[in-house]
Parts: structure tokens; C-alpha cells; sequence
């Protein structure tokens, strides 16, 4: 898998990484960046430019940040129950420290009231200086235990000199975010490999099916096997395939190497009867504007293949749906407390006045199925193909701790037109299409074929 690929829930972070031009040795240090890392009362800030290069090791004070920053920015801050967030991060921090072999006497969760400040101190009074890995894995144990898949903490990395490096595997056919789909069912396919890759050099094509991972089977019965996850993001992993058109079972071993950036960019061709499809990678800055462009000379209908879209901006959602239908709402953003706030079509884009069809799948998530379910609850077309990921649970602000890594917490929760909830459950389809691993080696495309048969 490549590793400097942004998901979808880091795209703000970055998306910050990459506009924003890095500290050269001239630059003096009174970047946003700097100033918000020596904030005078430690507190957590707003992230408006990238993380230093350099900085210093994870800190009781970090760990105390990240505390504070879910506490006061975190959508369901304000109700949290600090004894959670606590346990949560010994949690993680005993965890590591075990598997250092580096456990400690008498190290346990303190006496705690619920009191924010005084269960902090309480627990810091048992940390003491810590163990900065160990701290480290407290901040992720600590945001994990949200339970929220916009919510996360990364370490930003600038790319590597000669750009990205991976196996070339670019997508699962249980992919699901940072995870495996738990409502996989088997078999687990290869469904995009990146032209020139290693995957691609050693014969690895879209359909193949993952029988074992480094020895691992793909499915422990019916339920996908989530450690997969680690060993297809390592330098090196062992494969065992099988081809579906031939029933041809190899081993290969793939090594990370130089993968070509990847051009985000939206595809189109004409179909038959005149329609118009339209490939959809990520709602990124300029993507609508490009699905626009490539829709204007549509005369009948369009096909709008959103399967594989990780999501991206709410506003190039927005600026999409303004081209199939004016005045209508399209999501809502909810706080904790008080009125949830609509997000509406945007009106100064011209209608195109075509019949939509959008495919979708499970690795549709984010601002995809933000786009999916105005189109579905608006009446604006049909969907086609599998029941989106789920993964929207509002979008992330980022957040700079003072080691350099990035805190991404949403402040608002997403609702669907209806003011349904989207997040955990997805957006159903109208019709069922899913692809396959015969479909996908033998290039056939049932969800297509399906589209074109209801237009």
C-alpha cells in the first residue's frame, strides 16, 4: 500500500502540508506553526501551517494537550467524562511500556473524581516524567477511545526525497478507511493496482484474490482479519494469490519501492446511448469545477462513479450538487448544543439538466457520502452498487501539539438532508451491484451495466 497517500480523514492536515511552504534554515521561527507550538499556556492551537520539521520529544505536557484540546474542541468535549479519557491513555501507555519490556511497579490508574483538573494532576502524579513512546501511544489510546473515525493524531511527514514509495497495492476490496471493512464478506480481492509498481512488475493484477498475508489467513471464518492492515502497509510483504479466471494459486513477495505520484485528477468517457461517465477519485479542491466541465456537453444523462472516493471538502460537495438541483439542502452540521446548521446547493452553478446516476461502495466514505445521500434524499438520481462506508461522523479541525504532531477532532456531527444520521450506518443503495473478483480480472462492471440499463 502507499503510505504518503493522505485518507481522507487527514485530507485538512494535508492538505495544509502540502500548500503551505516549509520553513527554509532562513526563515525566521515566528511561522503560525512556531507561534502556536509556544503557546504560553500550553494549550493546543489551531493549526494554520505546516508542523515544524523538527521538534521536541512527546512530553507529559503533550499528553496533558491532547487532554485539554479533546476536552474544549472535541464535538461531545464539553460532556465527556475525564475519567474515560485517562483510563483510556494508561491504557495504551502500560500497553507499550509492556511491550518494551519496560513495565512499571506499581503504575495504575489513580483514585478519580471526574473533576478535569484535579484527576489530571492525579494522574500525572503517576506518570511522572514517562516514557516519551509510551506517551506517544497514550495521545493515540486516548483519541482512539473516541470511537470516531474523523478523529485521530498523526505526525506529519514531508515526502520522501523521489517521491512516494509503496508496494503499488492501491486498494482492497475490503477497505474501509484505516481499517478492513468488518462487514466484509470473502473473498478479499486486490481491486487497483498503480501502473510501474512493484505489485505491478511482479504480475499482481485487480481481482486477484488474497488467500494469505505474510502467512495469515484473509478471513478467520466469515470476519475479515484485521491485522492484514500492518503487514500490507510494511516494506515487505508476502503474498498468496489466486486468479479467478484461471484458479492459479502463486506466492509473490512484494519490497516498497518508487511509486508514481498520483494526478488527481477526474476521467470521463461516452457510453452508449449518449451518456456521460465521469470517474470521481476524491472531492479535492477543483473537483466539482472538473466534473462540471467534463458534464457540459452531456446531452442526455450522466454516470457519476463515485466508488473508491476516500471524500475531501464539503464545498466541492456542495458545488456539485448546485449542477443537478438549486434550493435545496444538502447535509446539516449539528453542535452539541443548539441548532443544527444547513449546508445547501450552490446556486450560481448553472443546471445541466441531466438524468444522474452515482455508483457507490464500501470505500465511499467522508464527503462521498455526503454527496450520496443528497443525491438519494433529494430525489437528484439513482444509486447504484454497495451501501457506503459509514465514515462520517463530521469534519475534522486540525489541532498542533507541542512534539509537532497534529490532533484532528470534529467539532460539529454530520447529519444526512433528513436529518438522519449517515455515520456508522451509510447510505443505502437503490440497487445492489457490488463487484466482484471475476468481474474486476475479467474488466465486465456490473454496477455500470446496471446504470446504463436504468437509463
Amino acid at each position: 500500500m502507499i503510505r504518503t497517500v493522505c485518507s481522507a480523514v487527514l485530507a485538512t492536515a494535508c492538505a495544509l502540508t502540502a500548500t503551505v511552504p516549509a520553513p527554509t534554515a532562513a526563515t525566521t521561527t515566528t511561522t503560525p506553526a512556531a507561534t502556536a507550538a509556544a503557546s504560553p499556556d500550553g494549550a493546543c492551537a489551531r493549526l494554520t501551517a505546516p508542523p515544524p520539521e523538527s521538534a521536541p520529544p512527546t512530553t507529559v505536557d503533550t499528553l496533558r494537550q491532547a487532554y485539554e484540546c479533546v476536552l474544549d474542541n472535541y464535538y461531545s468535549g464539553p460532556a465527556l467524562d475525564p475519567k474515560v479519557l485517562l483510563r483510556d491513555a494508561l491504557a495504551a501507555y502500560t500497553q507499550e511500556l509492556m511491550r518494551r519490556g519496560a513495565d512499571a511497579a506499581g503504575l495504575g490508574l489513580p483514585a478519580l473524581t471526574g473533576n478535569r483538573d484535579a484527576d489530571w494532576a492525579a494522574f500525572a502524579g503517576v506518570i511522572g516524567a514517562g516514557h516519551p513512546d509510551a506517551l506517544r501511544a497514550a495521545i493515540t489510546g486516548m483519541v482512539a477511545g473516541l470511537h470516531d473515525n474523523h478523529a485521530r493524531v498523526m505526525r506529519p511527514t514531508p515526502p520522501p526525497e523521489g517521491g512516494p514509495t509503496g508496494t503499488g497495492i492501491a486498494g482492497l476490496s475490503a477497505a474501509q478507511g484505516p481499517q478492513l471493512d468488518p462487514a466484509a464478506r470473502p473473498p478479499l480481492f486486490i481491486t487497483r493496482v498503480l501502473p510501474r509498481s512493484p505489485a505491478d512488475r511482479a504480475g499482481v493484477r485487480p481481482g486477484d484474490i488474497v488467500v494469505e498475508v505474510d502467512g495469515m489467513p484473509a478471513f478467520f471464518g466469515d470476519k475479515v482479519n484485521q491485522s492484514l492492515v500492518e503487514a500490507f502497509t510494511s516494506d515487505t510483504v508476502r503474498l498468496t494469490l489466486k486468479r479467478p479466471t484461471t484458479g492459479r494459486v502463486r506466492t509473490v513477495k512484494l519490497t516498497a519501492g518508487p511509486v508514481g505520484e498520483q494526478e488527481r485528477s477526474v476521467t470521463s468517457k461516452t457510453l452508449p446511448g449518449g451518456v456521460t461517465y465521469v470517474k470521481v477519485p476524491g472531492f479535492f479542491e477543483g473537483a466539482a469545477d472538473q466534473v462540471i466541465a467534463k458534464l457540459k456537453g452531456a446531452t442526455k444523462a450522466a454516470v457519476i462513479d463515485l466508488r473508491g472516493n476516500g471524500g475531501g471538502s464539503p464545498r466541492e460537495v456542495t458545488r456539485l450538487l448546485g449542477a443537478f438541483a438549486h434550493g435545496k439542502v444538502t447535509s446539516y452540521f449539528c453542535p452539541l448544543k443548539g441548532e443544527c446548521a444547513p449546508n445547501r446547493t450552490d446556486d450560481t452553478v448553472p443546471l445541466l439538466g441531466l438524468r444522474l446516476v452515482v455508483l457507490t461502495d464500501r470505500a465511499c466514505a467522508s464527503a462521498c457520502e455526503d454527496f450520496s445521500a443528497a443525491v438519494k434524499d433529494n430525489g437528484l438520481g439513482t444509486l447504484v452498487g454497495t451501501r457506503t462506508a459509514g465514515a462520517i461522523s463530521g469534519p475534522s479541525e486540525p489541532y498542533l501539539l507541542d512534539d509537532g504532531s497534529v490532533l484532528l477532532l470534529p467539532k460539529v456531527r454530520h447529519l444526512g438532508p433528513a436529518r438522519e444520521t449517515i455515520d456508522t450506518i451509510g447510505v443505502p443503495v437503490d440497487h445492489y451491484a457490488p463487484m466482484t473478483a471475476l468481474d474486476l480480472a475479467k474488466g465486465s462492471d456490473p454496477g455500470l451495466a446496471k446504470a446504463l440499463g436504468l437509463l
